[in-house]
């Protein structure tokens, strides 16, 4: 079990962690949320779930390279779109307005997955130290491999990452390479999101 999920009996994972990386993964995911923003205070949500569900959210790509990572255009990279310049026009008003109508759902989606994370391990802490093995329900499983994604996206962003061709170069770093901690968590979060994916199949 040490460094990867496992299934449990009856449906789930559980993965054994040590302090330090219980430490690392809750820190990530602190830095995920801070970047993903914060929700709407109560206060400013409509009375109406009606029309809290058809919030508009922004139009516009997030100028931050690993946001747009996270959310990405719905039509593709709009430097790289095909065709005319109005068939290329048209296309980014339909993204800007697929965009409006989905980002926040998105944002809350992704705000909800890294809190489940940092909730699970606060409570693997408050049980004592030295590590503990980690259980998790599929539905907390769904979560957490959300949230393992983004994470490793928002690395393989910072990373430069585009294909599997740069990690391979990246995979080769010397130690005193000052990237090299960042390449190491990459890999090992891959680890952890590969086994929990496996744990979830029929």
């Amino acid at each position: 079990m040490p460094g990867h999920f496992e299934p449990l009996p009856g449906g789930g994972a559980a993965v054994a962690l040590d302090d330090v990386e219980i430490s690392i993964i809750r820190s990530l995911a602190v830095q995920l949320l801070e970047l993903i923003g914060p929700g709407p205070a109560e206060d400013e949500k409509p009375a109406d779930p009606l029309a809290e569900l058809f919030a508009e959210g922004p139009s516009e790509p997030p100028a931050d390279p690993v946001l747009k990572r996270l959310f990405p255009d719905a039509y593709g990279d709009p430097e790289q779109l095909p065709g005319s310049p109005e068939e290329a026009a048209e296309q980014l008003a339909h993204a800007s307005e697929f965009r409006r109508y989905t980002e926040n759902d998105l944002r809350a989606g992704k705000r909800e997955n890294a809190l489940a994370v940092i909730h699970s391990l606060n409570e693997l802490s408050a049980a004592g130290e030295g590590g503990a093995v980690l259980k998790l329900s599929q539905a907390e499983s769904r979560r957490w491999l959300g949230a393992l994604n983004d994470l490793r996206l928002a690395i393989g962003s910072r990373l430069e990452i585009g294909d599997e061709d740069d990690a391979d170069d990246l995979y080769r770093l010397p130690d005193e390479d000052p990237r090299k901690p960042m390449v190491m968590a990459y890999l090992w979060l891959g680890g952890l999101q590969e086994t929990l994916v496996t744990t979830l199949m029929p």
